[in-house]
């Protein structure tokens, strides 16, 4: 089976360190330890000084753009689908000169640029540059939508209606244009808190889904796999047990089958197809992993006593 198309991913052994700048949200570049200046494309030498000390670290975002194009005939064949493309040549603030895909909403050659690192459907990093102050509908932009997993327009499966956080989180997306929110609750049947507010937001859908069930899952998948853009699994079945609790072993498995082998599960029924919807557009996959200090099993006398 032939899936869909990537950019081009070929990087040098140097530039993973963009890539790994790109996948937690930092602007990064290479600066010489001995000179002081930024250096790009990634190198083994600092090309001022020679020095061979060049890590990445944080970079001004800001820039010129000297030039630009609307590239409409390529030979690539993942970006011949989605021609025409604008790109364009910026100066950063810092040094270096960027080629870089370019937003709809910034101006011509001579106006100034903000970047970002971006991590593009082959899993690297890519520069892209938007306007300097950014306007209600950048997120429309073809090229900003087909790289990063806005939420605006898309459809969202919240997989356990049930986690405290669901409600916020449904909240959150509408304000944040989506158009349609499934919410998974199992055993619909059984009445629970957040119901009535979550029938009371324009656009969401509740669905009979129990994150245990490999049934349940399949049918799910089947049903939604090919409509979701973005899966937030939220499935969460911590239970409280002291570390000497007879059935404490019990639990833990419990939470093992839950957290580990139904996120390969997930995985296996909706990664394929959410794969194949790359071509309308970036797709996301958000796992909400919580840290509660209770689930440790430490007495409170311990804690109070632990706690500055």
């Amino acid at each position: 089976m032939i899936g869909p198309l990537s950019p081009p991913s070929i990087r040098s052994r140097k530039a993973q360190g963009l890539t790994l700048a790109a996948a937690i949200g930092r602007f990064a570049l290479q600066c010489c330890a001995q000179c002081g200046r930024y250096a790009y494309p990634p190198r083994d030498a600092c090309p001022h000084c020679l020095s061979a000390d060049l890590p990445f670290i944080d970079a001004p975002t800001g820039g010129l753009l000297l030039s630009q194009t609307c590239i409409r005939v390529t030979s690539d064949p993942y970006y011949r689908e989605h021609m025409p493309w604008r790109v364009g040549l910026v100066q950063l603030d810092c040094g270096p000169s960027v080629v870089t895909h370019l937003h709809g909403d910034c101006a011509g050659a001579g106006s100034q640029v903000r970047l970002s690192l971006q991590l593009d459907k082959s899993g690297q990093a890519v520069f892209f540059a938007g306007p300097t102050s950014a306007m209600p509908p950048m997120e429309d932009d073809r090229q900003w939508r087909e790289i990063v997993a806005h939420p605006k327009h898309r459809r969202v499966l919240i997989t356990d209606g049930r986690n405290p956080v669901a409600l916020e989180l449904a909240v959150a997306l509408r304000k944040a244009g989506v158009s349609t929110i499934h919410i998974g609750v199992a055993d619909d049947r059984k009445p629970f808190d957040e119901q009535q507010q979550f029938e009371a937001i324009d656009g969401v859908q509740i669905v009979d889904f129990d994150p245990a069930g490999e049934g349940s899952l399949r049918e799910l998948a089947a049903d939604l796999g090919a409509k979701i853009d973005i899966l937030i699994n939220s499935a969460d079945h911590a239970q409280l047990k002291q570390l000497f609790d007879a059935a404490a072993g019990d639990t833990t498995h419990e939470v093992k089958d839950l957290t580990v082998k139904a996120l390969m599960d997930f995985a296996q029924s909706f990664g394929p197809a959410m794969r194949g919807r790359a071509s309308k557009g970036a797709p996301a996959w958000i796992n909400l992993l919580s840290v509660d200090e209770r689930l440790l099993g430490v007495p409170k006398a311990v804690e109070r006593k632990a706690r500055p």
